[in-house]
């Protein structure tokens, strides 16, 4: 083969290559969905950094975000309840997890003031499209939820955490994980008997994080009965 037919073939070759992007289904779309990626990170980080004094109306630490953030990561859960927006902290960290795989939290929050303020935050931060923010009462919402999920974080009325629980562990898909904030304090009104109910529950593999001052059950779904 001749030095020309050996350069005609080598263009070929490269151009074919560079072409590649538009041949095969998401080769081109990977680097902009990491550069999107990247950029949303940069916002929710800058977004926590700026406010990480500003938390109040019942709103987790961060220390306690991370925990949510890293068992949602960590499972790869795409479907994800919480019960109590308060003015978003805890779900901004369940969201930015979600933005990883894919997924979508639906949030409850009562209180019509603390509710507007968390859609400020989730657009603040950038989490808007990963985040079904609604305006309700958790008792009558929460058993009308289709489901299934596979994560929930729970951290409203304690006395209706029982409640919560039971509505929704029928709609907790197998080797999900159902967590309750402010747990550490088992005589705290509605905290014992939810323990104890976790407790009895054969097919729920419960834990405590007690890195967190007000306590964190970690409860996971082995089987559905």
């Amino acid at each position: 083969m001749n030095a020309g037919k050996r350069f005609l073939i080598l263009t070929f070759a490269l151009c074919l290559f560079m072409s590649m992007g538009f041949l095969i289904p998401g080769f081109a779309s990977a680097p902009v969905e990491l550069e999107k990626s990247e950029e949303l990170d940069l916002k929710v980080r800058s977004f926590l950094d700026d406010h990480r004094y500003q938390w109040r109306d019942m709103n987790v630490p961060e220390s306690d975000g991370e925990i949510l953030y890293d068992i949602v990561a960590k499972n790869r859960y795409t479907r994800a309840l919480e019960i109590g927006t308060s003015t978003g902290h805890s779900a901004i960290w369940i969201a930015w997890a979600l933005s990883k795989t894919g997924g979508e939290l639906i949030t409850i929050e009562i209180d019509e003031g603390r509710y507007h303020q968390a859609l400020k935050n989730f657009e603040e931060a950038g989490l808007s499209d990963y985040i079904d923010a609604r305006l309700a009462n958790a008792h009558e919402l929460v058993p009308k939820l289709e489901g299934p999920f596979d994560f929930v974080f729970c951290d409203a009325d304690k006395g209706w955490y029982k409640n919560y629980l039971i509505a929704l562990l029928p709609k907790l898909e197998v080797g999900g994980c159902f967590t309750a904030h402010n747990v550490s304090g088992r005589g705290m009104w509605g905290i014992r008997e939810f323990l104890d109910h976790l407790d009895s529950l054969v097919n729920m593999e419960t834990t405590i994080d007690r890195s967190s001052w007000s306590g964190i059950s970690i409860s996971y779904k082995k089987s559905e009965k």
